[in-house]
């Protein structure tokens, strides 16, 4: 399992993914789950994968390698982003038909993925959707400015409160990773470290990527102020009134 989150918001897009991949308690790793696609001053397309790893992995190496030969089409030709979404829910199709075809010896493995697609292409509006593993996608509006794939229940709550789409970049960082924390403290096959990146709409640039491992001071910081803060407010509330 795995939890990444997508926001798209007035001043740019936020992503943030955990790192953790399990098939079972004896099978534990750490793969990235956010990949970035740029041709820095023209597009800025980024991809954030759950499922089954195989399958994601397969995924990115095509489209990667579909912009390395050149082929057509590929990422850095698509012309918009939903264009763009369009190729990489082909994509998509295209792996799991291939892989589930070739299964053998009545095998149910799952071969299916989500993935979350957000970036700007040119002088379009920066954008962000939601593909399905049957490649059909949707796309973030106003009204539902975020997606979640994967383990996305525990981390819900703290961002349908608080995020709208003039949430400040800096403040939906932070709102992203107390959510990724609710889910760490509630699942355990989410795990660090995390992949965050922040885009400023306009800037056709991918700078702002860091990894955040479990020694980091801003990470701790909020973590602790979020669970004193929620446990400080609920001493505060009023008991429950029982029967004179």
């Amino acid at each position: 399992m795995t939890y990444c989150v997508a926001m798209r918001l007035c001043d740019g897009l936020v992503f943030a993914s955990d790192s953790r991949t399990n098939a079972g308690v004896d099978h534990i790793a750490t793969f990235k789950k956010l990949h970035v696609f740029q041709r820095e001053g023209e597009r800025v397309l980024v991809i954030q994968s759950a499922g089954n790893l195989a399958t994601t992995q397969s995924i990115i190496t095509l489209l990667a390698s579909r912009i390395e030969s050149q082929q057509t089409p590929n990422l850095m030709q698509a012309e918009t982003m939903y264009d763009a979404a369009t190729l990489v829910g082909e994509t998509v199709r295209e792996v799991i038909h291939r892989d589930s075809k070739a299964q053998q010896n009545g095998s149910n493995t799952n071969f299916g993925c989500n993935m979350l697609l957000g970036g700007q292409i040119g002088n379009e509006e920066h954008r962000l959707f939601h593909i399905y593993q049957e490649g059909n996608f949707i796309e973030s509006t106003n009204d539902t400015p975020y997606f979640q794939i994967g383990e996305s229940k525990y981390g819900k709550p703290i961002i349908d409160r608080v995020l709208t789409p003039d949430t400040p970049l800096e403040q939906a960082m932070c709102c992203a990773l107390i959510s990724i924390d609710s889910t760490l403290r509630s699942n355990l096959s989410v795990g660090m470290p995390l992949d965050v990146m922040i885009y400023r709409r306009d800037s056709f640039h991918a700078r702002e990527q860091q990894r955040i491992i479990e020694s980091d001071p801003y990470f701790i910081a909020i973590r602790k102020a979020w669970s004193e803060g929620l446990l400080n407010t609920f001493r505060q509330l009023t008991p429950f009134p029982t029967q004179p």
